[in-house]
């Protein structure tokens, strides 16, 4: 403790103690807990007068429930386990109505190339539109500060710029990698190869050369 800066940095904790929100809840304005192993937040609803909270570093997912937190500025959730932006940006607008900085690279959540490198700087940025849509007040994401045009481009198609990972869908898959077809073009006969049986007939088309195409154009003093 420094003050009212509160630091628990690497103890593999699943849960915050509740030594930690019964002392220090009350007085905390900073509260740092990171490289542990949380899976959840529900302790900081004694963490009333928070302003900073970083998380980095830990096991949170898309089940993330954060208490009201009114004076809430600040929001570090690097390297966690998230994956739902639109879940949680809808969360944090309920819950941390004065949030100003947010990083949370090191999530699939967040489509950046360190940790994704199927994507690339124009996913990033459309996720840096869709994020300042839902949360307009943003002064810095991530790495950088929020830009004007970034607020204005935000404020006009941000809607639509959400990063959509496809899901599966078996219509795409292989017919051989699903049901088999209820039909066959072979006949029934062919389909064994150890009954294979062999089709021939007489052609009927007679062949007499003055319609060659090498006719046309070869003289008899050219062969």
């Amino acid at each position: 403790m420094n003050g009212t800066q509160i630091s628990y940095i690497g103890h593999d904790s699943t849960d915050i103690p509740d030594f930690l929100c019964d002392t220090y809840g009350h007085v905390a304005r900073r509260l740092d807990l990171s490289f542990n192993q949380l899976r959840s937040l529900a302790g900081l609803k004694t963490f009333a007068g928070l302003e900073e909270l970083v998380v980095d570093n830990n096991l949170l997912g898309n089940d993330l429930q954060l208490p009201w937190l009114p004076k809430l500025h600040t929001l570090m959730l690097n390297k966690n386990q998230l994956t739902d932006i639109e879940g949680l940006l809808e969360h944090l607008a309920d819950a941390t109505p004065a949030l100003k900085y947010l990083s949370l690279l090191g999530n699939e959540a967040c489509p950046n190339q360190l940790v994704s490198p199927d994507k690339d700087e124009d996913d990033y940025q459309r996720y840096r539109y869709f994020v300042l849509h839902k949360l307009p007040h943003l002064k810095f994401l991530d790495t950088r500060k929020v830009s004007e045009c970034e607020v204005i481009e935000a404020k006009a198609r941000g809607a639509f710029m959400k990063v959509v990972k496809p899901k599966s869908d078996k219509s795409m898959e292989p017919r051989s990698e699903r049901n088999p077809l209820p039909y066959t073009p072979l006949p029934r006969g062919s389909r064994d190869v150890r009954n294979h049986k062999g089709v021939f007939a007489k052609c009927r088309y007679i062949y007499y050369g003055k319609h060659s195409e090498g006719n046309r154009f070869i003289r008899n003093d050219q062969l």
